[in-house]
């Protein structure tokens, strides 16, 4: 069976109460498909207005009119301040079924609350509460999430959803501060051991940042190239050598002592930090150049089947005061070992290379990596715009061929 796109899109109110990593835990640990894209965006009047009539002209069901309303209530500005909003896009066989399931139905009649399992995501953030009085009036509704039922209501949205965000900036800046000068932003990388196969991790390590109570402004998913990586981690390369090639020369001295049984000069000793240590710190820069990008500097490729496939990360800027600090504090130290009970590192690393996270360490360390990773551009719009120019030669050759 083919694979296809569809999405889910976060409203603006699970956003704003910090339930985005709990979302998309249960998106990609009930579900078997790929996370191939990820947008924040501040919708406008227009772009809700078109959405709303969407959900309404699918059918006169009474919670597609509830969605309907919804959307045209509370994804437009409010206040002149417009919302958040993040659309994730999921690739895979029967995405709308799988992810109609993972997210819930709404229930249009009175559900008694012990009734209520937590299974879907529905069940767990969405409320629809209705008068005491009359059965038939919503009092409060809030749907946490959206999604198609139907592949052709997911391919005319994606549509949608391409046209508006065609050129629009990757970060959201819709919040004055009293104070700008107290206000920084700070990019956190969520890396490639968390996406090797389905799992709740990188949700459950965006709701341990969420304990900063910083705001989410910018997200996507990213690739490294060889080159981006290479210039992300320059600076790396050079504090290897200078703390890993003593030790690193030290290490095969003890080793050839023993087993030749005599001790080395001050010469060969020095020989060997310089070169073996060497080799070998520039080797563990290789290591991680290959960790985050699938490719060694030398050009070749990761083995395994599927590799470069994994190799991916979800790319997350926050804003607030004393932003680089706070998710510092909250990642962990660089050795998981070392690391305090409760950071990230500790819960999720494996080793200083493998250690599930990167944050800026400074606010001139943000700068210089969001430029690297061309924060203010998203492949999202790409990714939509292929799969729909796809599917259209496909249906052009199915018609050609009766």
């Amino acid at each position: 069976m083919s694979k296809t796109l569809s999405y889910v899109l976060v409203t603006p109110y699970t956003i704003a109460k910090s339930r985005t990593g709990g979302v998309l835990s249960r998106l990609l640990s009930r579900t078997d498909l790929e996370l191939v894209g990820a947008q924040m965006f501040a919708p406008d009047v227009e772009f809700a207005e078109k959405y709303s009539q969407s959900l309404r002209d699918r059918a006169p069901q009474h919670q597609l009119v509830l969605l309907a309303d919804y959307v045209k209530r509370h994804f437009v500005p409010s206040g002149g301040r417009p919302h958040r909003t993040l659309l994730l896009l999921f690739r895979g066989e029967n995405p709308c079924e799988q992810l109609l399931n993972a997210c819930g139905h709404l229930y249009t009649q009175h559900v008694e609350v012990d009734a209520l399992a937590g299974e879907t995501i529905r069940d767990t953030y969405s409320d629809l509460i209705f008068s005491a009085d009359n059965p038939e009036e919503v009092r409060y509704f809030e749907p946490a999430v959206l999604t198609p039922r139907r592949q052709d209501e997911a391919n005319n949205d994606l549509r949608m959803f391409a046209d508006f965000l065609e050129g629009k900036e990757n970060i959201v800046q819709n919040v004055v501060y009293p104070d700008p000068s107290k206000i920084e932003r700070t990019l956190v990388i969520i890396k490639p051991d968390n996406w090797t196969h389905n799992s709740s991790r990188p949700g459950t390590i965006i709701d341990m940042f969420s304990r900063t109570g910083l705001r989410v402004i910018g997200i996507k998913v990213h690739r490294f190239s060889l080159s981006e990586a290479l210039d992300f981690y320059g600076p790396v390369e050079t504090m290897l050598k200078e703390k890993l090639a003593a030790s690193f020369g030290k290490r095969a001295q003890e080793l050839l002592e023993k087993e030749f049984g005599f001790s080395l000069s001050d010469g060969m000793k020095q020989l060997l930090n310089n070169n073996l240590g060497a080799e070998c710190a520039q080797d563990q820069f290789h290591r991680i150049v290959e960790f985050m990008s699938g490719k060694r500097p030398n050009g070749h490729l990761v083995e395994g089947p599927k590799k470069l496939d994994d190799v991916k990360c979800m790319i997350l800027v926050y804003e607030g005061e004393n932003a680089v600090n706070k998710i510092r504090d909250v990642l962990g130290s660089t050795d998981p070992l070392k690391a305090r009970e409760g950071t990230v590192r500790r819960e999720f690393g494996s080793s200083v290379m493998v250690n599930t996270a990167h944050a800026s360490d400074s606010r001139e360390s943000y700068e210089r990596e969001k430029d690297i990773i061309k924060i203010d551009h998203n492949s999202l719009v790409s990714i939509i715009k292929d799969h729909d120019s796809l599917a259209g030669r496909v249906i052009s050759k199915l018609k050609s061929l009766f």
